[in-house]
């Protein structure tokens, strides 16, 4: 009975996990989440950075990723700088994204 319950808590995680990193756009949300910013996960408008794809082109090619912009980004507390750019690698069917800054 507790393994069973302890595999179906494996199974919800992992489901979960796939589902928040299934897309581009859940990988950063899910980022700007888990970096303490709720309201601007859930609420920001997210487009591709075509200022920083283009320039930058030939490395995102090999890294097999593509940047994005929110459009209403969250401000980080200690700089007061807005957390807007974030570059989104794919790793097989699962994307991860990580902040990239003002680039």
């Amino acid at each position: 009975m507790i393994l069973k319950k302890s595999i179906n808590v494996m199974i919800v995680i992992v489901v979960v996990f796939l589902l928040l990193h299934s897309t581009p756009t859940m990988a950063l949300r899910t980022k700007v989440f888990l970096m303490g910013y709720p309201k601007a996960a859930i609420t920001s408008g997210i487009i591709e950075d075509d200022f920083h794809n283009e320039i930058d082109k030939n490395r995102f090619y090999q890294l097999n990723a593509k940047a994005y912009t929110l459009t209403t980004p969250p401000i980080e507390k200690a700089t007061q700088g807005e957390l807007r750019n974030y570059l989104v690698k794919k790793t097989g069917f699962l994307h991860f994204a990580e902040y990239y800054g003002e680039g």
